[in-house]
């Protein structure tokens, strides 16, 4: 039985009189699953992602959060489900050291002492910081910080967890740490994510994508499906990366589309990239 955890329905927000940034839109995102929002510059990604966090307010429509529709009045309990892990990771640590970083909203919440440090030793084990809980943040590199950012909102069991470009300010090496990450804790935690992104590759590994366009649902699938639509995405204004631009021309090939063993070679090196 699908269970969903974020129902959207007929959003609608505008920061100014002459641009609507999101119109009239509506998706489900079933829990345990991972998503990926996709869009151009300006499409109103990160826009939704702060509409779904309670951020800015929807001027109409309705936000649910595992069946919680998200007002002025419950935005507080929203956020208790929900955490979010923003481009830059040197805007979102908060502690001295990684320790303090994790138990900071812990402390918030008045968790008791004990449980505190249980969770973050826990949780920084899973992301694999715990041989780093006495550093400080000049200490870390922007994938170590943005792992750091991941335990803490682990650490205070959000149902749901945000991903707002979280990789595109980080080296290839950040990049791939944060990427394995996420795919860890959606297939070995259950964890239910969203990742707002253009990054193509990245998506690609989501369960499901949702593209946007100037603030509008484009269309919504699972992403080796959505991806193969070379039209749908240049429309879209997305880049296609080199790789998946050369599966999609062996696949429009007469004669190349039929070497299995090309093909799924092709594939397997777009999914691992």
């Amino acid at each position: 039985m699908v269970i969903i955890l974020i129902k959207v329905e007929n959003l609608n927000f505008t920061y100014d009189e002459t641009k609507e940034t999101i119109k009239d839109l509506s998706f489900n995102i079933p829990k345990g699953s991972w998503v990926s929002i996709l869009g151009h510059n300006g499409s109103g990604k990160s826009t939704l992602a702060k509409l779904l966090v309670g951020l800015l307010k929807a001027e109409s429509g309705n936000i649910y959060i595992d069946d919680i529709v998200l007002t002025e009045d419950t935005v507080n309990d929203v956020r208790k489900k929900v955490g979010i892990v923003f481009q830059n990771p040197d805007n979102q640590f908060v502690g001295v050291t990684v320790r303090h970083d994790i138990a900071f909203g812990l402390e918030n919440m008045q968790v008791p002492q004990k449980e505190i440090v249980e969770r973050v030793e826990t949780y920084a084990k899973l992301v694999g910081m715990e041989d780093y809980l006495k550093k400080e943040p000049f200490q870390l590199s922007g994938g170590q910080k943005q792992r750091v950012a991941i335990a803490g909102a682990l650490a205070m069991h959000k149902d749901l967890i945000i991903f707002d470009e979280a990789t595109s300010m980080l080296d290839p090496e950040g990049v791939a740490e944060v990427t394995s990450l996420i795919t860890k804790l959606n297939q070995e935690q259950q964890q239910t994510i969203i990742t707002i992104t253009h990054d193509l590759d990245f998506a690609l590994k989501s369960d499901y994508a949702i593209i946007l366009k100037d603030g509008q649902l484009m269309a919504e699938g699972k992403p080796s499906e959505l991806f193969l639509q070379q039209e749908l995405l240049e429309q879209s204004k997305l880049t296609i990366p080199l790789g998946l631009k050369v599966y999609i021309d062996v696949l429009n090939d007469n004669e190349l589309k039929n070497n299995k063993k090309l093909v799924d070679e092709l594939w397997t090196y777009n999914l691992k990239k």
